[in-house]
């Protein structure tokens, strides 16, 4: 599908500040697909389409969730977690996107999982790091973007894992698991 295309239609599932977002998570995207000698065409309709959801209703969200079998634990979690499945699955429903390395990288990019694949880190690092984003820590998660996808991921995830810890909010077990991973395997993708 080409650049156009793609954000044509996401655009109109998107506010006009997340259609923005989206746009720094798809230049950071290809960006260090670039760099990262990965799959720039992948990379950037993953970073299209990686908020496809965002906008969906909790309601019609709890629905796919269940109708589709995604784990359960997903509904006792923030919701801001949903719409990375979702909208996976919607972008291959709705939009016709098949390739699973695409839907895979919109999936995980909320939550992360073991076993990431490049894709998957980019489009997770890219939209944490996007230039829209502002809040502490995200210029040492760019810097270390530069040098190593890995270091970026695991600083990311410190990050978020330390934030929801100082707000009392429990850590979906996937980043947990995925931080684990990147730790103790050093982020060797299998």
């Amino acid at each position: 599908m080409e650049r156009d295309k793609a954000l044509k239609i996401v655009e109109k599932q998107l506010t006009e500040h997340r259609y923005v977002h989206t746009i720094g998570v798809m230049e950071t995207a290809t960006y260090l697909a670039e760099k990262y000698n990965e799959n720039v065409e992948k990379a950037e309709l993953s970073a299209i389409f990686h908020d496809y959801a965002k906008f969906r209703s909790k309601e019609e969200m709890k629905q796919i969730i269940s109708e589709q079998k995604f784990s359960p634990l997903l509904l006792e979690y923030n919701s801001e977690l949903w719409h990375a499945p979702v909208g996976a699955f919607l972008v291959e429903k709705e939009v016709g996107i098949k390739d699973h390395a695409i839907l895979d990288a919109i999936k995980f990019h909320t939550s992360g999982r073991p076993y990431m694949s490049l894709l998957e880190k980019i489009i997770y690092v890219a939209d944490y790091i996007e230039p829209g984003r502002h809040f502490p820590g995200v210029d040492e998660v760019r810097e270390l973007a530069e040098i190593n996808i890995d270091k970026a991921l695991i600083k990311s995830l410190q990050n978020t894992i330390m934030f929801l810890l100082k707000k009392n909010q429990a850590v979906y077990p996937d980043t947990i698991q995925t931080y684990n991973w990147l730790v103790l395997e050093g982020g060797r993708t299998i």
